[in-house]
């Protein structure tokens, strides 16, 4: 602490994000990132945008990106906001859209980064539990509240919910703002995206870092009515006028627009998905269905602490949150199988080493 600082400082827990470390021959498998490459097209796109035009000022509209966002969900381009990664754009939300009297519900195994913006905004929260299946149930969400918002497929468990539990809870709740965290619908999720033309208090966010290859540059977005962007606007304009740069335009839009390349990547991630979902319940693992790029497991036997470190002595990274009722789970990015094979490897050792 520092006499320097602001009251508000000494009162954040702030996220944790996962570990970027330099390991020797390192899996890295902790940060859900995208094992194959960003678009051909998305790389030449930001080559080309690479020139002196950059000493000029990005659109702060960033029209293109939200036109071409707009016409493959069938909305307008004033009904799509776009933001420096998802997480700004959620962000700007808890400020714009979820701060009421009542408190903001979400689950209590769910995105940790909520929490934390609760408390950098003042905003008063209630965590909603999940079942002993670690599954949300939309019907306890039927309570008084300012608020909704949900990870859908749920973060870090997975799971996702059909659309016609989030059209449930939408009908629950219709003067409450109701944000749907959709940063892994494309492994696997339904999008909300098709209720936004009836429901004025939804507000659908996504990101390019996940499915597009694309965590190194920072693009999210959000769909909503046009009331709900507005909002969103506000706040970006009272922050940051410019929070996607050129080269983020012109990468965005090319790895949006190169379906086909979107479209394969995707489908090995989930064919990988499958196969290693079923070597870990071959060494003993409990694994939760999921519609992520991810695994969500525990071991019948052995800690989640203990799988952890045994994983980072042999240079594969895994995500751990160390609280109930979840301490004994591991988060498992999915990797190319050469490096799914080097964690199954790893475990088999762990689970039953050699005499």
């Amino acid at each position: 602490m520092s006499r320097f600082w602001s009251p508000v400082v000494s009162s954040l827990t702030p996220y944790v994000a996962g570990e970027q470390v330099v390991l020797p021959d390192l899996v890295k498998l902790n940060t859900n990132e995208n094992p194959y490459g960003p678009s051909p097209q998305a790389l030449a796109a930001i080559r080309e945008a690479a020139t002196d035009v950059l000493r000029l000022y990005p659109d702060p509209t960033a029209l293109r990106l939200r036109t071409a966002i707009a016409r493959s969900h069938g909305v307008e381009p004033d009904q799509v906001f776009v933001g420096n990664g998802s997480d700004e754009v959620l962000a700007h939300s808890f400020a714009a859209l979820l701060k009421h009297d009542a408190p903001l519900l979400f689950p209590d195994v769910t995105y940790s980064f909520y929490p934390s913006w609760s408390r950098l905004y003042g905003i008063t929260f209630r965590e909603v539990p999940v079942d002993e299946g670690l599954q949300v149930r939309v019907a306890d969400f039927r309570q008084p509240c300012g608020a909704i918002i949900l990870p859908n497929p749920n973060a870090p468990t997975g799971s996702a919910l059909p659309l016609q539990d989030i059209e449930a809870l939408l009908h629950d709740h219709p003067d409450q703002p109701v944000v749907i965290d959709e940063a892994y619908v494309d492994f696997g999720g339904t999008s909300a995206v098709p209720l936004v033309a009836r429901h004025p208090n939804l507000l659908v966010v996504q990101t390019f870092s996940k499915s597009r290859s694309l965590a190194g540059l920072r693009v999210g977005f959000a769909i909503g009515q046009r009331p709900l962007i507005e909002a969103l606007e506000r706040m970006r304009d009272s922050f940051n006028s410019y929070p996607l740069d050129r080269l983020a335009i012109a990468g965005a839009v090319a790895a949006w627009e190169d379906r086909g390349w979107f479209e394969t990547q995707r489908d090995r991630v989930i064919a990988s998905r499958e196969r290693l979902a079923g070597a870990l319940r071959a060494l003993g693992f409990d694994v939760l269905p999921s519609a992520a790029n991810f695994l969500f497991a525990r071991h019948a036997t052995i800690s989640g602490e203990a799988l952890a470190a045994g994983l980072r002595a042999r240079s594969i990274l895994v995500r751990r949150f160390a609280r109930p009722p979840i301490q004994d789970h591991l988060r498992i990015s999915i990797g190319t199988d050469a490096e799914c094979d080097r964690l199954v490897a790893g475990l088999a050792e762990l689970v039953d080493p050699p005499a």
